[in-house]
């Protein structure tokens, strides 16, 4: 059950249209993710991995070393959150899923970015960071549930909603908080995205 100040921002009375137009301009404007995986011993671990692409529906890739830690424990938990955040404006999304690896070349070619092999570095031969490196793994998130809080109010209006609150001890209202489920999110569909033939 939500709280006093959650249920004064939920605003699920809105076009699954108008949910999703605002969450992809969420996702888009912040890019990066706080990528949380869960560890064999059952430790959440979480670093920041940004967005190569969004998918027609919610769900996400991200390129990966396939040398890394977190492989490991997505092969033992493929459930992961993918957390984003705007400082300026303080609004948020959450993104619950299960995490596919592949190393599909069709699909790394397609999403490959030139400054990957900042991040990969060239250790010569096939290991130069290019779009052939063995070292390259798609993750692709396959989104489960999320939420997010979208802001459209001017900031005097917000500080006036605070305000109030201080003197009325009622929570203020100072975002829009959306949900979408397991249906809504199927009806958002993935259908022109490329998927992971190994997946």
């Amino acid at each position: 059950m939500a709280d006093k100040s959650q249920e004064k921002n939920l605003d699920n009375e809105v076009p699954l249209e108008k949910k999703l137009d605002d969450l992809y301009k969420l996702i888009d404007g912040i890019e990066v993710a706080l990528f949380t995986t869960r560890r064999a011993d059952g430790q959440l671990v979480t670093r920041p991995m940004q967005v190569q692409r969004r998918t027609a529906g919610t769900d996400m890739w991200f390129v990966t070393n396939v040398e890394s830690h977190k492989l490991e424990e997505l092969a033992t938990d493929p459930h992961v959150n993918c957390g984003f955040y705007k400082d300026r404006t303080r609004e948020w999304v959450s993104v619950s899923g299960t995490a596919r690896v592949t190393q599909d070349r069709r699909i790394i070619h397609e999403l490959y970015q030139p400054d990957w092999r900042a991040w990969f570095g060239d250790e010569g031969g096939e290991r130069d960071g290019g779009p052939d490196d063995p070292r390259l793994a798609l993750v692709l998130v396959e989104a489960d549930s999320v939420i997010y809080s979208k802001q459209d109010r001017p900031t005097p209006l917000v500080l006036f909603e605070v305000a109030k609150a201080m003197v009325t001890g009622n929570p203020p209202k100072v975002a829009d908080q959306r949900t979408l489920g397991d249906a809504e999110l199927k009806k958002a569909g993935t259908l022109d995205t490329p998927r992971p033939s190994n997946a």
